[in-house]
């Protein structure tokens, strides 16, 4: 675990007296736990994506930069940080963003889900939204759709989960997935 072995390593130069300064931790070892810590953002085809978020998010974001622009506009104004993206085949597209904003700490971020339907015909389809507070009720939109379910949105989603759901023309769901919302630990 590169967390452990960074601490053991700065405990280690503190105890010789060889430290002088703390070299600040990268998104890939963890978040900063500060209150209103922005996010750290990279700029794919002019759209700024989390750089914690993985791999499909980015290529996914770059792939097709218009759509995830016209998802960003869905959620309104402000939410311009994509912090995930996951392609369910041929069936939808679920995004998330954030405003960067945050309240108490780093995990407080508000969230903004909206689940895009690939298929062309309208489908029953569903996204639901959770923040990482158990307190904190789930925000849905399910439904009959021929181009998307939501926008919904958490005060504190970041680090939440989103959950995506669809089924095809006989009734059968197509997809039933729940992701984790941002760069969690």
């Amino acid at each position: 675990m590169k967390t452990a072995s960074i601490r053991v390593g700065v405990a280690a130069a503190v105890l010789l007296g060889l430290m002088t300064a703390v070299p600040a931790a990268s998104a890939a070892e963890g978040p900063a736990l500060k209150a209103n810590a922005p996010v750290a953002t990279l700029d794919i085809n002019g759209i700024k994506v989390a750089k914690g978020a993985s791999a499909e998010t980015k290529s996914i974001i770059g792939a097709d930069a218009v759509a995830a622009t016209a998802t960003a506009n869905v959620c309104g104004s402000g939410y311009t940080i994509s912090v995930g993206a996951w392609r369910y085949g041929t069936n939808g597209t679920t995004y998330t963003w954030t405003n960067g904003t945050s309240g108490s700490g780093y995990y407080d971020k508000p969230i903004c889900a909206v689940f895009f339907n690939d298929t062309g015909a309208s489908r029953y389809m569903g996204v639901r939204l959770r923040s990482n507070y158990t307190a904190d009720p789930a925000a849905e939109d399910f439904g009959t759709y021929g181009s998307y379910a939501g926008p919904v949105y958490q005060k504190r989603g970041y680090c939440g989960t989103v959950y995506s759901y669809m089924k095809d023309s006989s009734g059968k769901a197509v997809v039933d997935n729940v992701q984790t919302v941002g760069a969690c630990d």
